[in-house]
């Protein structure tokens, strides 16, 4: 059951592809957005910074019909017209991504929107289950597809995992149709703690791996059988010389041979 009047609002920015490069919509904040139209309710999808980016008819690809826009350049501080702007708006249910896919990507703007609004964060949801008056229940992502649930109140900020459902596909029509709201916050400001920084694209390390030492005749000849599993990263030799000496361990310690 829901609320009779009920207000979302999501968080989107935008994207690159992690091979091309290209700009698009970010995957999380699409998952968001996918969620909030899962949910109904009077919905309002916010972008702070460029108007003119042609990744934002992405998200009105996906069915929008307008698209508010809080101008910024790319070196304002976001938390500095968005947080005054949801002071003004008072949304019952924040949506955004875990983190952003282009720039700083840390991962805190959620927490800091929470903050200073003063509500309850639940991070990495993959599905809100039901909303009875003010009270919300969620799931929220873990490891290995676990599952937690949730239960706290509205209002509420909300981090979206890519384990909710997949994002719709985008309409050509329906983003032409769709309308950028452009407004001019006038608070914004300079993200101080950014200057000086260079910026690089990371470049994956490669991880140590671990040699399988057995202690045993049995775990030998395990090892020396066994095929390469990449669950724990261990490294199995594959040696004929080890593995007939692990047999020829083994039916000795067994008592099948003597020495």
């Amino acid at each position: 059951m829901q609320p009779e009047y009920f207000n979302i609002a999501v968080l989107v920015s935008e994207g690159r592809h992690p091979v091309s490069g290209r700009a698009r919509r970010a995957l999380q904040d699409a998952c968001a957005l996918e969620l909030a139209f899962a949910l109904g309710g009077e919905l309002e999808v916010i972008h702070a910074g460029d108007p003119s980016r042609p990744a934002l008819h992405d998200y009105l690809g996906m069915g929008l019909e307008r698209l508010t826009v809080l101008r910024q350049s790319p070196d304002d501080d976001a938390l500095a017209v968005l947080a005054p702007y949801l002071d003004e708006q008072q949304p019952d249910l924040l949506l955004t991504g875990i983190h952003a896919e282009q720039g700083e990507g840390s991962g805190m703007l959620p927490y800091l929107l929470a903050e200073h609004l003063g509500w309850p964060l639940v991070t990495g949801i993959a599905a809100i289950e039901s909303i009875e008056d003010d009270q919300v229940t969620l799931l929220q992502a873990l490891p290995r597809g676990q599952r937690r649930r949730i239960t706290t109140k509205l209002p509420l900020v909300a981090s979206v995992d890519e384990a909710a459902a997949s994002p719709r596909q985008l309409a050509f029509a329906r983003a032409r149709r769709g309308e950028i709201e452009e407004q001019q916050p006038g608070a914004a400001r300079r993200d101080a703690e950014s200057r000086g920084w260079k910026w690089q694209d990371a470049k994956p390390r490669p991880k140590r791996l671990k040699v399988a030492r057995a202690k045993t005749a049995a775990d030998r000849f395990k090892q020396a059988t066994a095929k390469a599993q990449g669950g724990k990263g261990q490294i199995i030799r594959n040696d004929p010389q080890a593995a007939a000496q692990a047999i020829y361990d083994l039916l000795v310690e067994e008592g099948v041979l003597r020495k």
